[in-house]
């Protein structure tokens, strides 16, 4: 049988549960960071980190997406 790359098989890609909530606040950190370094330099893609930001602070507070306990 010829490999498929990574997260073929049977335990495919995401059926851990999703992402742990310690790296989405990672997400939500970096996109902060990455959100404010675009605003100064006004770039308009800021408004694009802001919405990755939110996105990624509703997923950690359990407010978006699949709820677990992890």
């Amino acid at each position: 049988m010829a490999w498929a790359g990574w997260g073929a098989g049977p335990a495919a890609a995401g059926s851990a549960g999703g992402p742990s909530r310690l790296f989405l606040w990672a997400l939500v950190v970096g996109s902060a960071v990455v959100t404010v370094a675009l605003a100064l330099e006004k770039s308009p893609l800021a408004f694009l980190g802001a919405a990755a930001t939110v996105y990624f602070l509703l997923r950690a507070t359990g407010r978006f997406g699949p709820r677990s306990g992890s």
